[in-house]
């Protein structure tokens, strides 16, 4: 094979070229990392590329989805008991179900992980304390916590966003912590200490690089927890309330349909499942190809 490099010795591929040809050719992988790319696509374009307002009641009232028999292409999804365009909510409520999943994990990550680090590399009192509450704290479903935050803040699109990033955090303290208290006893950080390396020289150059599939799988996992919690709070009515089109308010304003209307149940419920299974299946390739670029 012709090269114009005049140096003989082989191109050694950097860690992010390994873990990315080890990506790619996971194919599953690769179709959810594109069903993710237009999962958050369709985040930041609702409001353009939505049909209809999806607040405004016409008297087009439970009308079924274009492929019924008395369906309409206007109104591609169908509407629901209020006449208003399921489409245009479901593409809205990608924003307050999928881009809030987001953005508070992203939040709780940085802090979850801030706190998990400082604690795994301190030792003594604060050290035991903080992983024996962490302990107590982690027997209970971040679900339940949820609601526990939602009853002292109370109800409200804001107030369910910050109780489930407050149920989030711990997750990733937990683990961080004990992925470098893990890393610390290591031979090799042990032999760096004893040639004179301080504290942040270890953590810059050998323990962060080997968090990375830890934050990895404790992101993905928080990801589907923040959707589903989201839409199970919504649900319940505890979360964002009708005529919010939150995926999970969605779904519990229109359990009563199921046997009228079940496009108004199924629809979003499948649009809950679909992110689900694209944030799993994209945070398992994530996983296998930061290993075998570790390996």
């Amino acid at each position: 094979m012709l090269s114009n490099n005049i140096y003989q010795e082989q191109h050694i591929p950097s860690q992010f070229e390994r873990f990315w040809r080890s990506y790619r050719s996971n194919s599953l992988a690769m179709f959810a990392l594109w069903c993710f790319g237009a999962l958050v696509l369709i985040v930041l374009s609702a409001g353009w590329i939505a049909p209809h307002d999806p607040f405004t009641q016409t008297h087009h009232i439970l009308q079924p989805p274009s492929w019924s028999h008395n369906g309409s292409v206007e109104y591609f999804l169908g509407t629901d008991n209020f006449g208003r365009d399921i489409l245009s909510r479901l593409l809205i409520g990608a924003q307050l179900t999928f881009g809030y999943g987001l953005l508070i994990t992203f939040i709780a990550t940085i802090i979850g992980c801030a706190i998990g680090i400082f604690a795994g590399m301190t030792k003594g009192l604060l050290s035991s304390t903080l992983n024996h509450l962490l302990d107590t704290v982690m027997s209970i479903p971040t679900l339940l916590l949820a609601i526990i935050f939602v009853a002292f803040l109370g109800t409200g699109e804001f107030n369910i966003l910050l109780a489930i990033c407050l149920a989030l955090i711990p997750r990733f303290i937990r683990s961080i912590y004990l992925a470098v208290n893990a890393e610390i006893a290591k031979d090799y950080n042990i032999a760096a200490r004893l040639d004179g390396a301080n504290a942040f020289h270890l953590l810059w150059s050998s323990i962060l690089p080997n968090l990375s599939t830890i934050i990895a799988a404790e992101m993905t996992m928080a990801i589907s927890m923040a959707i589903l919690d989201i839409s199970a709070l919504g649900f319940l009515g505890l979360g964002a309330q009708d005529p919010t089109p939150e995926w999970g308010t969605m779904l519990g304003q229109a359990v009563d349909l199921i046997y009228i209307a079940p496009w108004t149940v199924t629809l979003p419920g499948l649009f809950i499942m679909f992110a689900v299974i694209v944030i799993n299946l994209m945070g398992e390739g994530i996983r296998d190809s930061l290993s075998a670029g570790t390996e």
